[in-house]
């Protein structure tokens, strides 16, 4: 017996059937595809090549701290288009890489040794520029530079900002040996209302890592780690940070001999934690609170700003740790590396046996060789699409993204005690030496031994608000900081 369908409802069901199979081979798949899309950006940024890449013009970053521009430092690199500095001899990425590596051979030296101080003596040091070392580290030319005033009435000055140094200093009339090229006019201590020298009996005097004393008062040396060197009176003036952020009786160096690598700037704002910097000495009016954010590029700005105002709400603290020994830098416990939101499988004593500090002056950040070598891996195999462009100096992973509009990057963080993570904006994790599409490093660089100190650099902290609070003993960080 044969049973046949009503015409109409073989009708309806050779539809339903139809749209049925529709699904399967289509939507079914694409809502899969879908799936796995999403997996994939959550592990990628794309983005514009041109856009890592600075420009000939300054452009202002948006900045999203609390607070008034009127209290904030403009913060900007001092070989780019923002910089008020417009000498023409500008270092190439070569030497600024390798006077990088300088500045962190400099650091794992002080650390590792850890000595107490020692008192030096200084009477012939200012007419000599054979000088006693104590204290300072390299200033290499990947500095970022700010504008403070000095004296009664007040004097702008560019000076580089430095959190791994802690006493601030500006060249001054008269450079009884030599003082090197700087934009600004010297310092002339007779035209300031406020100025006078700190006596050699002073307890101030005394706070100096180097100290030596003349008939007209206290002298201080500071020799860094690239051969620079800086010696003079040391005194006390009005410092201006802003209009309404003002420091009297504020202790620096008035530098009368005066050579090195200081790429145009009149001096130093010291901001480690030693009892000569400016954090130490402006306690009670800042309350130990500084923060800074670094530009994306070499030409847009940041900030630096003093006080509870240079915080957000959105900022997330990792215990700030330090060093009775080296009081200058900042520790910090780094924990964990992820690559594309994968944990890198490094064991925790790499870490903690090594160390972290975070260093304003230095550029690429150093890690411990078996973190630098499974971070390296991990970011090989993401980009291995690309094409591989020669190595160069600090850099051994570079790529060649000639003929690319976009890239996709995998994102890098970085994990600190306290459940902190740092993703890293996409300006932190490649380094373009050559400031061309042809070669784009990895901007990480592992150190020769295990036991040496890794170091948080400027590169790994663009874009973010970093926040220092002496008086909690915590460090923050919060994204889109400019």
């Amino acid at each position: 017996m044969t049973f046949l369908l009503p015409t109409s409802f073989s009708h309806d069901y050779l539809l339903l059937l139809l749209l049925l199979l529709l699904i399967f081979v289509f939507v079914l798949p694409s809502q899969s595809t879908d799936a796995t899309q999403k997996e994939f950006l959550s592990s990628h940024h794309t983005v514009e090549v041109r856009s890592l890449l600075p420009s000939d013009t300054c452009s202002s970053s948006k900045v999203l701290l609390e607070g008034s521009d009127e209290q904030r430092l403009n913060l900007v690199h001092q070989h780019g288009p923002c910089s008020p500095l417009h000498h023409k001899k500008n270092l190439s990425h070569k030497q600024i890489l390798n006077n990088d590596q300088s500045r962190v051979d400099w650091i794992h030296r002080q650390i590792s040794s850890s000595t107490s101080k020692q008192q030096g003596k200084l009477q012939d040091s200012l007419a000599s520029a054979t000088i006693p070392a104590r204290s300072g580290s390299s200033l290499n030319v990947g500095n970022y530079i700010v504008s403070i005033g000095i004296g009664t009435p007040r004097r702008d000055f560019s000076v580089a900002f430095d959190t791994g140094s802690d006493v601030t200093w500006i060249q001054c009339k008269p450079c009884v040996a030599y003082c090197h090229p700087q934009e600004d006019q010297l310092f002339d201590p007779l035209q300031s209302s406020t100025y006078a020298n700190i006596s050699c009996g002073s307890p101030y005097c005394s706070q100096l890592s180097s100290d030596g004393c003349s008939a007209s008062g206290c002298l201080y040396s500071v020799r860094y780690g690239d051969g620079s060197y800086t010696v003079g009176f040391f005194a006390q003036d009005t410092l201006t940070l802003t209009p309404s952020n003002v420091v009297p009786n504020f202790r620096f160096g008035c530098g009368e001999n005066n050579k090195g690598l200081f790429g145009g700037t009149a001096g130093l704002l010291g901001l480690g934690g030693d009892t000569t910097s400016l954090v130490s000495q402006a306690y009670q009016k800042f309350g130990g609170v500084f923060s800074y954010c670094i530009p994306p590029t070499i030409s847009s700005t940041g900030y630096l700003a003093f006080g509870s105002s240079s915080t957000t709400t959105n900022v997330k603290y990792t215990p700030m740790l330090t060093n009775p020994d080296t009081p200058t830098f900042y520790f910090l416990n780094l924990v964990a590396i992820s690559v594309g939101g994968q944990n890198l499988p490094i064991p925790p004593a790499v870490f903690s046996t090594a160390g972290t500090i975070i260093d304003s002056g230095t550029v690429i950040t150093r890690l411990p060789p078996d973190a630098y070598s499974a971070l390296r891996s991990a970011f090989r195999q993401k980009m291995s699409g690309y094409k591989s462009a020669p190595a160069m100096e600090l850099f051994d992973t570079c790529y060649d993204f000639t003929g690319y509009n976009n890239i996709t990057i995998p994102p890098v963080a970085l994990q600190f005690d306290g459940g902190v993570t740092v993703k890293l904006d996409l300006s932190g994790i490649l380094y373009f030496p050559s400031m061309s599409q042809s070669q784009a490093c990895l901007a990480f660089a592992g150190n020769n031994d295990s036991n040496s100190i890794a170091i948080l650099g400027n590169t790994q902290q663009r874009t973010f608000n970093v926040v220092y609070d002496i008086s909690r003993e915590v460090i923050g960080f919060s994204p889109g900081g400019c």
